[in-house]
């Protein structure tokens, strides 16, 4: 599968001259702090560079330490948080520095095996933290390193099968710099993020090109090869907006689910779209409630998810029997909501007007 003396014929010092000169200018990459390159990684895990830098700047600002962040509580942790989705990151965040806190005095694991056993770091995350704060001589792996060493070497194997990546990571671990693996490691994913890029790839201004076998024969639209299509699952989402007074009903989403922790509108999901009349009787809205407003369908894309919702807006009485939390809707923005929730309040005032 792969080349014969990939060592020798990788351009490593090529690679690295690039990057001295071309590597774009990001705080993490001025620091050997495994703190702050531990939560710009996590954040980079699901997130665009030019995405995740304002949430990386306000996340160490607030908690500047691991002490910091292993004291603060997990609802300011996830409010600043909130838009960036996976929020299953966030929560490990908060694990992971209290563990440290309580358990090591806020002292990261300076081995690779070390650093895997943290909640929510994965080979990667460890080879990326590894190499960069502490020197180790692992290859970090991802998409953007399998993308790279896939047309370099001219892979034909589809990179979805486990097979195919076991081979990759051990080519990148060989052609690994072990000399100055962090610069190594952010160089070859650098390249993947900006010039050797899915779909427009800019061959001519690689610093590989003049040895990728993929440029060579004219292969870097072909690769690398994929084999497997991602099922998406729809869901439809109606949320009941419960208005009495300037408070509103909210509840916590449970585990198990996407958001978890986040909080919601009480809520009725269904396995396909309702029309008006099904919502409110599927609702099951009060006689002596005012329905002000039937929202447009809101549209919500994760990785293997689509979510379509509507938002039901409706004067109450009161609370009465409400198994759910009463709050101020002028403190609505102290809580962390999902990104399609917020859309929503961004559209809707959620002040009543009387002539209703």
């Amino acid at each position: 599968m792969k080349s014969e003396g990939a060592i020798n014929t990788f351009p490593n010092t090529e690679l690295l001259n690039w990057y001295d000169g071309e590597k774009r200018d990001l705080p993490w990459r001025e620091t050997n702090d495994p703190y702050r390159i531990w939560i710009s990684e996590i954040i980079l895990q699901q997130t665009r560079v030019d995405q995740g830098l304002p949430y990386y700047e306000r996340f160490v600002a607030a908690f500047p330490t691991v002490k910091d962040l292993a004291n603060a509580k997990e609802d300011d942790v996830l409010k600043l948080w909130e838009g960036l989705g996976y929020y299953s990151r966030a929560r490990n965040l908060h694990y992971t520095a209290k563990l440290l806190e309580n358990q090591f005095s806020s002292v990261f694991p300076n081995t690779y095996k070390g650093l895997l056993e943290l909640k929510g770091v994965g080979p990667y995350t460890a080879a990326a933290i590894g190499s960069i704060a502490f020197g180790l001589p692992v290859a970090a792996v991802d998409g953007n390193v399998f993308r790279v060493l896939s047309r370099y070497f001219r892979i034909m194997d589809s990179i979805d099968e486990a097979a195919t990546k076991r081979a990759i990571t051990e080519l990148a671990n060989e052609v690994l710099e072990k000399q100055y693996p962090g610069n190594h490691n952010q160089a070859v994913m650098e390249l993947g993020a900006t010039l050797c890029s899915p779909v427009r790839p800019s061959c001519e201004d690689c610093p590989l090109s003049i040895s990728c076998a993929a440029y060579a024969e004219n292969l870097q639209y072909v690769l690398p090869v994929r084999s497997k299509k991602t099922k998406v699952r729809e869901r439809f989402f109606y949320y009941l907006v419960i208005l009495a007074g300037d408070e509103v009903l909210i509840s916590r989403r449970s585990e198990g689910d996407i958001w978890q922790g986040l909080y919601e509108f009480p809520l009725l999901e269904t396995d396909s779209r309702l029309n008006e009349p099904e919502i409110l009787m599927r609702l099951k809205v009060g006689e002596k409630d005012v329905v002000l407003n039937l929202s447009q369908e809101f549209k919500h894309i994760l990785s293997h998810q689509r979510i379509f919702a509507k938002f039901v807006l409706i004067k109450s009485d009161s609370f009465a029997n409400s198994n759910f939390t009463s709050v101020k809707t002028e403190k609505l923005k102290d809580f962390a909501f999902p990104r399609l929730i917020n859309r929503y309040l961004e559209k809707q005032s959620l002040v009543i007007v009387e002539e209703f």
